[in-house]
């Protein structure tokens, strides 16, 4: 009996061991400190050689925006005179009835090119700094380079945003050598969840505060001619069309690559003025957009096809990637809406990054490549002088497109 009353006895201390252990996480998880940095994202901003912009959260309403930025990888320290110290901005966004959080963007200019920093955010005091991680300029003159493309991670829960973070580990397994991301649009399911946000970012923690995500607006990011959230994220270019939300249209310049990312949630006739100016003071030898609902992709924007395929045409726009419908197509190169032997642009759909996925759509005569795999996928695409190759991955790393592009 009093055996039996000693294993019951270890039994239950187990128990309440475990118990402990799972109140600890939970509680480290939900209690974290007001100052301390969260949904930090990098982005381009500036020049891309000379600059590096910085955003993040956090729960204290009355802190400052500061980041201290360092030359090199080894023996880091953050004292010093050769350390680099930036002041940004600090607004106030309702999160949820009652609960606010502060936006802090801070862009690092005057860097040198093609050099490896690290830096901190924070507000400056002891606990309020995120952890150290590193970022790399462009260098100067580059002529070739790679960037990954996703969309659609679309999540709600935790466990849906585990299959975003999986899917950008197996992009940079394959692409090491990555110089930013662009990702198509739908990145939460909704704008208000700062839940959603903060899993977005954390699951893809490694890869977002040191490579600059690129973001196109989607209809889960501005909803009713909001984008309040969404803008809330990201520190980018403000050269985009006037009548647009700063930051839901903008370009920016890569190598030899012009990027120039379209909104198609508002003001598309608009923005198509602002697209013939953009593509016409640009000099770069590719010209790459990034729109959300696709102008051919089994389903059609008719905004897309009527007010920027004939820019696109105008202009020969090399590549345009798409996203909004969770399948995977390719199409032949395109001009005035005919498939043509050369000159033509191709429009990519690279499925989904998150745990939605839509039925196959009907074959159109567009299509080179379509289906629905019902798999993660991701592209990563690799510009040198005068030739574009584009190479489509599903999560389990199993290449199913690839095509070049020549110049």
């Amino acid at each position: 009996m009093i055996r039996n009353y000693g294993y019951w006895l270890l039994a239950i201390l187990l128990v309440l061991v475990a118990i402990g252990l799972i109140w600890v996480e939970l509680s480290q998880k939900v209690a974290r400190s007001p100052v301390e940095p969260q949904s930090l994202v990098t982005t381009f901003k500036g020049d891309p050689k000379t600059s590096r912009a910085f955003t993040w959260h956090t729960g204290d309403t009355k802190g400052k925006a500061v980041l201290q930025v360092v030359k090199g990888t080894s023996e880091i320290s953050f004292e010093g005179d050769e350390v680099l110290v930036f002041q940004g901005s600090t607004t106030t966004l309702e999160v949820d009835k009652g609960i606010f959080h502060s936006v802090h963007k801070v862009e690092a200019s005057g860097l040198e090119p093609g050099t490896t920093y690290m830096y901190r955010a924070g507000d400056g005091s002891g606990e309020g700094w995120s952890e150290p991680a590193a970022f790399k300029t462009e260098a100067q003159n580059t002529g070739s380079f790679t960037f990954i493309n996703v969309t659609d991670s679309q999540g709600i829960k935790e466990q849906d945003f585990d299959l975003w973070g999986k899917t950008l580990n197996k992009a940079f397994d394959i692409f090491p050598e990555a110089a930013f991301i662009v990702h198509n649009g739908d990145l939460t399911e909704y704008p208000e969840d700062e839940e959603a946000w903060r899993h977005f970012f954390d699951k893809a923690r490694p890869w977002v505060r040191s490579y600059p995500l690129m973001p196109v607006t989607g209809n889960h990011e501005q909803v009713d001619k909001n984008a309040d959230r969404f803008v809330s994220h990201f520190d980018l270019p403000a050269n985009g069309s006037a009548s647009s939300i700063t930051g839901t249209s903008y370009s920016f310049d890569y190598g030899p690559v012009h990027v120039v990312v379209l909104n198609t949630e508002s003001k598309a006739k608009d923005q198509a003025q602002w697209l013939r100016s953009d593509l016409e003071a640009s000099d770069k030898k590719w010209i790459i957009a990034a729109i959300h609902r696709p102008a051919y992709g089994g389903s059609q924007d008719e905004s897309v096809l009527k007010r920027w395929v004939p820019v696109f045409d105008e202009f020969g726009v090399d590549l345009v990637l798409q996203g909004h419908n969770h399948e995977y197509s390719r199409s032949y190169p395109l001009k005035e809406g005919k498939i043509v032997e050369s000159g033509g642009t191709v429009y990519a759909t690279v499925n989904t990054s998150g745990p939605k996925f839509n039925e196959k759509k009907d074959d159109q005569y567009y299509h080179q490549v379509h289906f629905q795999n019902i798999n993660q996928m991701f592209a990563g695409i690799h510009i040198e002088e005068d030739r574009l190759t584009y190479k489509a991955y599903d999560v389990d790393g199993k290449l199913l497109d690839e095509f070049i592009l020549k110049h």
